[in-house]
């Protein structure tokens, strides 16, 4: 029997003229692992909600066909009677803890399951270790970072050992080791316990790899369902957007595209495609010239929390005019901290900051930005038609999808009068690889000094002239994108972790400008 299924559903939010779900049958057999892709606003979210009974019990509506879940009728049992079955985790965890401590906000689900208390203590303990969160047991939540958050939210749904567990973006937090470590997860969780796995992402090249199955959805409907390889021959001619940097490059090279850096490897190696391990270089000019304007200027600044630790540690950082920065380092490593200082919203304990003019700030809670009824109310019309939100003016903003949130908060921000410094934090959450490249564009035709923290590789090569990375609050690397971003293997792209950084190629279009010209490459 289908531990998930899914019959003729069709589900339209109030108010909406468009069903979130329009005639979606599925069944999802115990134990897979699906990943569930599509662009923002296609039914990803709304498919988990209508899993864990929040559509229609909680966001109303109208609903027809039916779901079932575990045995269990969603129309007749709602959210709170299939939480013992089903685990969920949706894009923003801040608005899901709800305990003042990491450990009882872990305990919270077993208490509520009626679990004794030696049982919620192994079970705390077993969260906590399998999402490395063993030392944050005892820290507020009201102190963590938001990546932070996300694992300790994950924890949480994760503890009371549920039959299915829906993630909504889960890695859109995290930084490259713990997105990885986090995918691991979920297959040893799957593999071990038969966990089944309902997992909505857009960057697909993370967890393709270890999926068993894809579900696309467009307009509420699903328009593929099949394997990792079939998505992916099926996203190149129908749904380029929805690709993966590696199909993408195996595609140009007309090689079929797989699912995996090991894969692709192995495709290229098939095909005589190695590029010649003496051509990596990434020997350039760094974008900006010494002489030009310093729009923001770090010096040796410290930020010390009283009896804890110290957030930046006597960090330098200067940034001139029009330079476009990424700004990335593991989550705790201080890049939230630094664009607050940057824009005035913490004071360092010691050093100074100099700036140009104003400091434009983006953080990454998007919601926190929205406060009128109406998304024409929020930002300029002008600034809605830049960021793809002409024709949502009536809507009302938390009815967005996380994506379209995110591009809301972004008009907000930057409104008409550009900044001297627009900084970003985590900009590209929700979003699916379509509008991050919109975004990126966006970016370079900004007249600013544009600093972004960011935990996505592909994003950062796409608009990035310098990347700074930082570990303990101090900046342990600054230099061209293709120097920090091609070498490595968590932070770089997947296209660079395919090649091995040669050439210093990020991009797909790169890497098969630099096959292309291997004079051992066997002709497709």
């Amino acid at each position: 029997m289908s531990i998930v299924e899914f019959e003729s559903v069709t589900y339209r939010y109030p108010g909406r003229a468009r069903p979130a779900l329009d005639g979606v049958s599925l069944n999802i057999e115990p134990g897979q692992l699906v990943v569930i892709a599509g662009a923002s606003g296609s039914g990803k979210s709304t498919l988990l909600r209508a899993v864990s009974g929040l559509v229609p019990h909680f966001h109303g509506g109208e609903f027809s066909g039916r779901v079932q879940v575990a045995g269990q009728d969603t129309r007749s049992s709602g959210p709170g009677e299939l939480a013992t079955e089903v685990g969920t985790l949706f894009q923003d965890p801040e608005t899901q803890v709800v305990m003042g401590t990491v450990r009882a906000e872990l305990a919270f689900p077993l208490e509520n399951q009626g679990w004794g208390q030696a049982a919620i203590a192994r079970g705390v303990e077993e969260a906590a270790l399998a999402l490395a969160i063993e030392g944050l047991l005892d820290r507020s939540t009201a102190e963590l970072s938001g990546g932070e958050l996300q694992r300790v939210a994950l924890g949480a749904t994760l503890a009371g050992r549920p039959k299915v567990v829906c993630l909504d973006e889960p890695t859109s937090q995290l930084d490259p080791v713990a997105g990885d470590e986090l995918i691991g997860l979920l297959r040893r969780l799957n593999e071990d316990g038969d966990l089944t796995v309902l997992l909505a992402e857009h960057r697909l090249e993370r967890c393709l790899g270890t999926a068993d199955r894809v579900v696309a959805m467009s307009a509420g409907r699903v328009a593929f369902d099949g394997s990792p390889e079939g998505f992916l021959g099926w996203a190149m001619k129908t749904a380029p957007a929805l690709a993966t940097p590696g199909a993408r490059l195996l595609s140009g090279l007309g090689l079929p595209p797989v699912p995996g850096v090991k894969r692709a490897r192995s495709a290229l190696r098939q095909r005589g495609l190695e590029p010649d391990s003496g051509s990596f270089s990434t020997r350039g000019k760094q974008k900006g010239s010494q002489s030009a304007q310093t729009a923001l200027k770090f010096d040796r600044v410290w930020h010390e929390i009283k009896e804890g630790p110290a957030i930046l540690r006597s960090l330098s950082l200067v940034a001139k005019n029009g330079e476009r920065i990424a700004l990335m380092g593991r989550n705790g490593a201080g890049k939230s901290t630094l664009l607050r200082h940057a824009a005035g919203l913490m004071k360092p304990t010691r050093g100074k900051i100099q700036t140009s003019g104003r400091v434009a700030l983006l953080l990454q809670n998007p919601t926190d930005y929205l406060v009128h009824d109406t998304v024409a109310q929020e930002a300029p019309a002008a600034a809605l038609k830049r960021f793809g939100l002409a024709g949502f003016e009536s809507w009302h903003p938390r009815d967005l999808s996380g994506g379209e949130k995110q591009r809301l908060a972004l008009a907000i921000v930057i409104g008409e009068d550009t900044p001297a410094v627009l900084a970003l934090d985590e900009p590209t959450r929700g979003m699916d690889r379509h509008f991050k490249h919109e975004l990126a564009e966006l970016i370079k035709t900004i007249d600013a000094t544009v600093i972004v923290a960011t935990h996505d590789p592909e994003f950062a090569a796409a608009f990035a002239d310098r990347v700074v990375l930082l570990a303990d609050g101090r900046v342990i690397a600054d230099g061209m994108t293709s120097e920090i971003l091609s070498g490595g293997t968590y932070f770089a792209t997947e296209t660079a972790r395919i090649l091995g950084g040669a050439g210093g190629a990020l991009l797909p279009e790169q890497g098969i400008a630099l096959l292309a010209s291997t004079p051992t490459a066997t002709p497709a």
